[in-house]
C-alpha cells in the first residue's frame, strides 16, 4: 500500500478554516490535527470537541488543599500547645484562613498538572508535521490522503481559501495523534 501524503491547509480567516473542517466530513480524508494560534469556539464547535476536564483537576486540587491546610494548622497547633488570649488550642475559625490559602495553592497546582497530563505535554513528536506560521496568524488543518488523491485534497483547501503545504517526510502512525 502506498504511503499517505500529509497535507496542511493554512488559513488566515477563521471562518474559512471552520468551513474547511466541516467540508472534510464529506470526504474520506482523515482530519489529524488543527493548529490554531488562539483558542477558537467556532473551531471547537466544528470539530465537535467536548468541554475539557481540567476543571476537575482544579476542583480536586482545591479540595485536597483545603483539608491539607486545615489539618496542617490543627497539627501545628497541637504540637506547640500555645494558648493565645484564652482561646482553645484548636480554634477552627482562624484555621479556615490557612485552609483557604492552601485551597488556592493546590487548585493552581491541580490545574497545571491537569493541563499537562490531558494535553500530553511535553510532546516532541509531530514537529515535522507543523508549520511555524500556525503560531502567528495562520490556522493549520492537518489531513492525509493517498497519493492519487493529493491533487483533489489540495484543490479542496484552495477552494476553501487556504494555502497548501505537503509534507514529504514519512511519518509513523503514532506520530499524528
Amino acid at each position: 500500500m502506498p504511503a499517505e501524503k500529509y497535507m496542511l491547509g493554512l488559513f488566515i480567516n477563521e471562518d474559512q478554516a471552520v468551513e474547511a473542517v466541516q467540508g472534510l466530513r464529506e470526504f474520506s480524508w482523515p482530519l489529524h490535527k488543527v493548529h490554531s494560534p488562539i483558542p477558537s469556539h467556532k473551531l471547537s464547535d466544528a470539530l465537535g470537541l467536548k468541554k475539557s476536564p481540567v476543571g476537575l483537576f482544579t476542583l480536586g486540587g482545591g479540595i485536597i488543599g483545603f483539608f491539607t491546610g486545615f489539618l496542617l494548622a490543627i497539627y501545628t497547633a497541637l504540637q506547640w500547645n500555645l494558648i493565645v488570649s484564652g482561646k482553645p488550642i484548636v480554634a477552627l475559625i482562624p484555621f479556615f484562613i490557612v485552609g483557604f490559602e492552601f485551597t488556592i495553592l493546590f487548585a493552581v497546582f491541580g490545574n497545571v498538572i491537569g493541563m499537562l497530563v490531558l494535553s500530553r505535554l511535553p510532546r516532541f513528536n509531530n514537529l515535522e508535521l507543523y508549520d511555524p506560521r500556525c503560531s502567528g496568524e495562520h490556522i493549520g488543518i492537518l489531513t492525509s490522503c493517498l497519493p492519487e488523491h493529493q491533487n483533489q485534497l489540495a484543490e479542496f483547501f484552495t477552494q476553501k481559501g487556504g494555502e497548501v503545504r505537503v509534507f514529504e517526510t514519512p511519518v509513523s502512525d503514532t506520530d499524528h495523534e
